[in-house]
């Protein structure tokens, strides 16, 4: 569906600027979320790079800006190409929610003291995260690319990330792992839940390719 578009965003110079500046959004949460993680999860000391909630503020006015020109675009064009509009405002919003959860996992690291280690659930947690990080790439490639084919294997290799979050937070809920103590077990909880909504922010974005608007978030319907 969104390939379809990409062609009228080439004929039209301020709504494909604002399409170039959702890739950028995409690239700086994509960094956001591998500092942070590394800010919660691989240092001792509490000293974060306070730098990174200011790159969620350029995130926020990348995404104030995308508005204007989308808002612009349609003053000018009309009704006719409203589908291409909110499409991209749909996806600079899930961008920027996940550059909101990366600074929430900063806001963690600076009051957690030394690594969050997930005790038994350590395994588990390592390989999501380094699913998140793959599906930042695949999903940039397919958004660039409008490319279905891989929106498609996106939706279908990382369907299993929201579960084994939801699986992290139930077991510490109840308490699977006794030697976790109370604030590294809140703590896991947290960053669970923050790296499953991660997920499902790029897997929105990776619907829009396949879906049109009003079933981005949706998985894509059986052909």
């Amino acid at each position: 569906m969104l390939k379809k578009w990409l062609a009228i965003f080439k004929k039209d110079s301020l709504i494909d600027r604002a399409y170039l500046r959702s890739f950028k959004m995409l690239d700086i949460t994509r960094s956001m979320y591998i500092e942070a993680k590394e800010s919660l999860r691989q240092r001792e000391e509490n000293e974060i790079d306070l730098k990174l909630k200011e790159t969620d503020k350029e995130v926020n006015s990348y995404e104030r800006e995308v508005r204007r020109m989308v808002f612009k675009h349609l003053s000018v064009t009309g009704t006719a190409n409203l589908p291409q509009g909110f499409i991209l405002v749909s996806i600079i919003i899930d961008i920027e929610r996940i550059g909101d959860y990366a600074k929430n996992m900063v806001e963690l690291a600076l009051d957690h003291p030394g690594k969050l280690h997930g005790g038994e659930f350590e395994e588990k947690i390592v390989r999501i995260e380094e699913a998140l990080e793959d599906n930042f790439n695949l999903t940039n490639k397919c958004f660039k690319e409008g490319d279905e084919n891989i929106a498609l294997e996106i939706l279908k290799k990382f369907a299993w990330v929201n579960d084994a979050c939801d699986e992290i937070v139930e077991a510490l809920v109840r308490k699977k792992d006794g030697d976790i103590k109370p604030g590294d077990s809140a703590a896991l909880a947290l960053y669970a839940r923050w790296l499953k909504r991660i997920n499902s922010h790029l897997r929105n974005i990776t619907t829009s390719v396949v879906n049109p608007f009003d079933r981005i978030g949706f998985e894509p319907k059986k052909k």
